[in-house]
């Protein structure tokens, strides 16, 4: 997908004005920035089309997109951290392009739920973010594995046993709770599929760090 099919989801939710248009081209460039692996414009698409999917369950759908255009903007491997930059960055621009302000209020507010994916009961729109931004675990097998390997790769500084050790947490985690989705869409269409994934990635990181016994 080119960078003009993002250029015009852009102008349909934020307009065509100069201001506009600058903002959309700094979100397009902190996307395609060089050392990101998974966060990238792929990863960008892929979650505008799970909105538009789910925008039904959204109290504000525009505020959701806007989101999602914001959730990584800000992306230096550092959790917690990123989602808190990305939410400032939002506030900043959102507020020059006069947007209504108890929209970028809900906007930061979303961005930074991106760090846990925790939302409280009756949160739509925080269902309908999260559940687009791990819609990537419903994916194909073959599409999971590229996603883990990319994961991995924005990640290679850390080494093979931290980052396994990380990784399980995090999985184990989704794993034990009751859904990993929030829309009625997302469980009925992704959380077969996304529980085979996680749980199959669950066996290889525990696999790949057991060592065997000598043989005798």
């Amino acid at each position: 997908m080119g960078l003009r099919w993002f250029r015009s989801a852009w102008r349909d939710l934020a307009g065509s004005s100069p201001d506009a248009l600058a903002v959309g081209d700094e979100l397009l460039g902190r996307w395609g920035e060089e050392h990101r692996r998974y966060h990238t414009l792929p990863h960008l698409l892929n979650t505008l089309r799970a909105v538009d999917k789910l925008a039904g369950h959204a109290r504000d759908p525009d505020a959701v997109r806007y989101a999602a255009w914001f959730h990584d903007a800000v992306y230096e491997g550092r959790p917690g951290d990123d989602e808190r930059a990305s939410a400032l960055l939002a506030e900043r621009l959102l507020t020059a392009l006069d947007v209504d302000p108890g929209r970028v209020r809900e906007v930061a507010r979303l961005v930074r739920m991106t760090a846990d994916h925790r939302t409280e009961p009756g949160d739509a729109n925080g269902a309908v973010l999260c559940d687009a931004d791990l819609s990537v675990l419903a994916s194909s097998p073959d599409e999971y594995l590229a996603y883990t390997a990319a994961v991995r790769a924005e990640y290679r500084r850390v080494p093979d046993a931290l980052f396994r050790a990380g990784r399980l947490r995090i999985l184990r985690k989704l794993v034990l709770a009751p859904h990993l989705y929030e829309t009625e869409y997302g469980r009925a269409h992704w959380e077969l599929r996304a529980r085979e994934n996680v749980e199959a990635e669950i066996r290889r990181l525990e696999a790949f760090g057991r060592v065997e016994p000598p043989r005798l």
